[in-house]
């Protein structure tokens, strides 16, 4: 068995695993300040759901590692050794941007519940610590061509 060909498996569900936790912690708080709008008889803001859906992209990147790695394998030029840290340390920070995401979500998803302003700016923080994961998947990328 070749065991750079787990590579391709850690990319994907590792950065998964990040996805599943950050988008749990953020639609935790998402709930949490819905209920404190109704209970204080204010509006809820349905963009706080765009919060627990931002750390879902780390998963469509693992899947893309995932891929790139499948298709360094099928060269056979690559070590698998090599492909498979590629795929356990890719997979590892992607996952790990995509748990801070939804940790800032969360933070988010609460602000904006209790002020109703700022949803740019949360924006802006998301994208931030989304850069991490691109940032990961590109390296890699450019590193197994």
């Amino acid at each position: 068995m070749n065991i750079g060909l787990l590579g391709p498996a850690a990319a994907l569900c590792l950065a998964a695993v990040g996805s599943a936790l950050g988008t749990g912690f953020a639609a935790q708080a998402a709930v949490g300040g819905w209920k404190k709008c109704f209970a204080n008889n204010k509006p809820a803001p349905f963009m706080v759901v765009a919060f627990v859906g931002a750390p879902l992209t780390q998963t469509i990147y693992g899947y893309l590692l995932m891929n790139f790695i499948r298709a360094a394998a099928a060269n056979g030029n690559t070590d698998p050794m090599v492909l498979l840290a590629a795929g356990i340390f890719g997979g590892l920070a992607m996952g790990a941007s995509a748990m801070m995401q939804g940790k800032a979500g969360a933070a988010a998803a609460d602000a904006l519940s209790e002020t109703g302003k700022g949803t740019a700016n949360y924006f802006m923080v998301l994208g931030v610590v989304e850069t991490v994961a691109l940032f990961v998947m590109v390296f890699l990328m450019l590193t197994l061509q």
